[in-house]
Parts: structure tokens; sequence; C-alpha cells
């Protein structure tokens, strides 16, 4: 099957993905009296004196906003908002298949820090909570720190939160497997951004003491010069490639581009090596690729590939 060319025309048949609906039935004129003019103007009243209830009155109760600016959409970099919209459509689906929960894909034709925070912050009397998405680093941390502390309902960006989060379930899920403690586990993450940095915070956080964290340098090495804040904050003493990171290592973890890891690498790996291509929409290693190198587990972020 080709997935991609199968995406265009359902997006092609559909004009999109989602689409608006009703949670009430208009069939008389007392519901449009009641739903609109003239009963409207209560709620309306009633929100004027407290704010607080647009929070239940209004679709604020079950909707978020999807903001992206286009800047590192999945694998694909920075190709734009027109570009992303297909991406923040999906996760929209995504929230209302699984979670029950009305999203709104909004894109934005900038990608000036303090332009997305302005926009994002008028814009939040709309909306229950924030997902950003697809912001590229580092200033997907300023952005979502200063929501944060100007906005009084959640923000939440996935490419950090969301992504670690899911990383930590399986990794206590497949240490189980392979019968691995993780505070004795050394793990090698491919990726430095958004992600690599979120997944690094929260592995820390539940006790994994040795992470070396690879950026498209090599391995974040204290002794270099190039280090933005972010990754000095989780530099380590090894420096050099990859692979020499890589030796030895129980967990590969990638949130970085298709193709860096190869069977030969993984067998370089401690016995019963995990690995979490992560990478989309191609992963750093294909899981027949990975078995053949000695992998015990092997997880990647497409549904199509046999996990």
């Amino acid at each position: 099957m080709n997935f991609g060319e199968d995406s265009v025309a359902a997006r092609e048949k559909w004009g999109g993905l989602i689409s608006t609906g009703l949670k009430v039935q208009i069939a008389s004129q007392k519901d449009l009296s009641t739903f609109y003019s003239p009963g409207i103007a209560e709620p309306c009243r009633k929100i004027a004196q407290n704010k607080e209830l647009s929070r239940t009155l209004t679709l604020r109760k079950n909707t978020i906003a999807v903001v992206s600016d286009g800047s590192a959409v999945l694998g694909l970099g920075n190709i734009g908002p027109e570009a992303a919209l297909p991406v923040m459509e999906g996760k929209a689906m995504l929230f209302k298949h699984f979670g029950g929960v009305d999203a709104v894909p909004l894109v934005l034709d900038t990608q000036n820090t303090d332009e997305i925070i302005d926009i994002v912050c008028k814009l939040a009397p709309s909306f229950g909570g924030i997902n950003l998405e697809d912001i590229s680093a580092p200033r997907c941390f300023e952005i979502e720190k200063r929501l944060n502390e100007r906005l009084d309902i959640p923000v939440f960006h996935d490419d950090q939160h969301g992504t670690a989060i899911v990383v930590l379930a399986a990794l206590n899920n497949a240490l189980q497997v392979v019968g691995k403690k993780i505070e004795t586990v050394r793990i090698v993450i491919s990726g430095a951004g958004a992600a690599g940095i979120a997944i690094d915070t929260l592995l820390r956080a539940a006790g994994i003491q040795k992470v070396d964290l690879v950026d498209s340098k090599g391995l974040v090495c204290c002794a270099r010069e190039d280090l933005t804040h972010q990754k000095r904050d989780f530099c380590s003493l090894n420096c050099g490639s990859l692979a020499e990171g890589i030796k030895g290592a129980d967990v590969f973890i990638g949130v970085s581009k298709g193709g860096l890891l190869s069977a030969e690498l993984v067998k370089t790996m401690a016995p019963n090596p995990i690995i979490f291509a992560l990478a989309n929409p191609d992963p750093e290693i294909l899981p027949e690729e990975a078995k053949k190198g000695g992998a015990a587990i092997i997880a990647t972020g497409r549904s199509d590939f046999p996990n």
C-alpha cells in the first residue's frame, strides 16, 4: 500500500479530515429561540458577570487549539504553516477519536517568538487549553514557558511532554521484558531538539543517571563550545560520534531523522538492547534491520510497522 498517495486521495475526497458539528438538534422555532436569539443573551449576561462561566457554558469546556508555525513538522523540517496544516488537522482527529476532545488546528504565518505568544494569548478566550505542535527548538521552550506564565489555561507542547511521557511509559514496560532496572541502564538519545531534551529531562527525573544526548554534530559533550543553554544543561563528559556513544548502551531512543542507525551499530550495544526509533515519517532504523542487529525490543512511531 502507498499510504502517502492514499492520504492525499482521502483529503482530496473529503476536503480535509475534520469538520464542525452540532451537539444539539434544531428542530423547531423553540429550539432556535433557545439556542440562539433571544435565549442566547442570558448566557452572555452570566459570562459577562463571571468570565469563569465561559468554561462551562461554551465550547471552551471541551475544546483546545492545536497551534503550529510549521517550523519543525514531523521529520520534514521547516516547511511552513500551510504544509503543516495536514498534521495539525490529523492531531485534531486523534484528539477527537481517542480522547473525545474537540480540537481546532491553527497554523500561524509567523515564526517570531513574541508574535506567536501574543497571538495565542489573544486567542486564548476561545479555548480550554493550548496544544503547541511542531515548533522548532530552542524557540519552543521559551514559547511554552511564557505562555504558561501568562495564561490561566493549560499549555502543552506535544513534541516535548507528550513524547516524553509515552517514551517513559514504554521504557518501563520494555525494561521489565528484558529484565533490566531503570536505575542501572545507559541510554543514548539521538536528537537534541524539543523531544530529545524533554525525554532526557523526564528520564533523569525517573531515576536514570546514565544518559548521553546526541545531536547532528555528535555527542552533546560539555567540552563543546557550540551548545545552547538547553543542551548545556544535559551535556556529558563523553565526546565523539553516535557510533562511539552507542557502544555498550542498553537503550537507543531516536527522535532525530531516518536511517541514522544500522544493524552493525545495534550489535555494539549491550545484550538485549531496546530500540525506540521514533523519527517520523522515517525511523532511524527499520524494525527488521534492528532485529538483525540483535534488538530485543523495537518500537517505531509508525503504525504500519510491526513493532
